[in-house]
């Protein structure tokens, strides 16, 4: 059960119409298909979604950190010592997409080998996850029509609507539009990825209120300090850390500096191992957590549902699972399905997803 080879395979999928928020526009997932291959002849994989203009790595850093640094590093290494693997990937500060995808390539071919799906591992409280959709920057009327759309064709009931635009009354009409003519039971919240300042956030309180958002999260860049506290203090609507808390460090540094009162846990992010750790440290306080989105392909929703639904506290919200469906493509072999609002874990060991080989030589990028 040791490794005996980690790959790093670059590729790129087009998306059907390019995701606009705050912090930049994506118009095709140039990801990173992580392969751990171990002596036994079993391969885990995951997926690595860079963010540049959020957590600062490319394809081409996730490619060469692995490839010259981690994969050299982990080669010989028994798949069950976590705990050392882990210590081996925090010899770099960063990286932590990188980090996070050979941790859930690891907890694949660990499930593999023992023949249980890693969301049975993890805890294995449930088989599925609620979904929400993220939608992103476009008129009021076309984020309305896309709502409807995954109402009726997926059931889904919650929805987090990107805002963070400048005059911030587009985002606050379109939250009111919404929230005025979409059934009541359906669940909004907002995600402005950094892009307005503390102040701008507060001034949006009232408005968001009335349109009954139950989150808001990053309303403001959390180095904002003191303005940040100024929110999370004024505000009637938990205050949700996302990329201002990738780690357990962090995470503890927001809440007792009352940067934030409630976070988003993005397995793509650390992985599964560090997502345990904040998932532990946010129980521990009583904060609430949600299921996050990093753009993620299907192999990544798959990821995320395997972790979400294996414990009480993640299973209580919706998870943000669906955004592949703004993709033209995906890598795997098995699509994974939402009916009426849910999704299910997949069927079979380890997170429990297989990779279309045809598909993967067709967008590849490295040849």
């Amino acid at each position: 059960m040791k490794i005996e080879k980690i790959e790093a395979i670059p590729y790129a999928i087009p998306f059907r119409k390019p995701l606009k928020f705050a912090s930049g526009e994506v118009t095709v997932a140039d990801h990173v298909l992580i392969r751990v291959h171990t002596s036994d002849g079993v391969i885990g994989i995951a997926d690595a979604p860079p963010r540049p203009y959020t957590y600062g790595e490319t394809q081409r850093s996730i490619v060469a950190v692995i490839d010259d640094v981690f994969g050299p590093a982990l080669v010989g290494q028994s798949i069950l010592e976590r705990e050392r693997i882990s210590a081996i990937l925090d010899r770099t500060v960063h990286n932590d997409v990188a980090k996070g995808a050979i941790d859930i390539a690891i907890w694949d071919a660990v499930g593999i080998t023992l023949g249980v799906s890693v969301s049975k591992l993890l805890g294995g409280y449930s088989d599925h996850l609620r979904v929400s959709h993220m939608l992103g920057f476009h008129s009021a009327q076309e984020v309305l029509d896309e709502a409807r759309y995954f109402v009726d064709e997926h059931g889904i009931r919650a929805f987090k609507i990107k805002v963070g635009r400048r005059p911030m009354e587009l985002d606050l009409e379109l939250c009111a539009v919404l929230a005025r003519e979409l059934d009541d039971d359906i669940e909004l919240y907002v995600d402005a990825n950094r892009g307005w300042t503390a102040n701008e956030a507060i001034s949006a309180l009232p408005a968001l209120v009335d349109s009954r958002t139950s989150l808001f999260e990053e309303p403001c860049d959390a180095r904002e300090t003191m303005g940040r506290r100024r929110l999370v203090a004024t505000s009637t609507i938990p205050i949700v850390g996302d990329e201002s808390v990738p780690r357990p460090g962090d995470v503890s540094r927001e809440l007792m500096s009352g940067g934030c009162n409630a976070v988003s846990i993005k397995t793509a992010r650390g992985g599964f191992t560090n997502s345990v750790a904040v998932l532990g440290l946010c129980q521990g306080m009583g904060v609430d957590v949600l299921m996050g989105n990093q753009i993620d392909t299907q192999i990544g929703s798959a990821a995320t549902v395997a972790f979400g639904s294996a414990f009480k506290a993640t299973h209580s919200r919706p998870g943000e699972l669906s955004n592949y469906l703004d993709l033209a493509d995906d890598l795997i072999a098995e699509p994974l399905v939402i009916r009426d609002g849910l999704m299910k874990i997949p069927v079979g060991p380890g997170v429990g997803v297989s990779v279309d080989p045809d598909k993967l030589s067709r967008y590849r990028t490295d040849r």
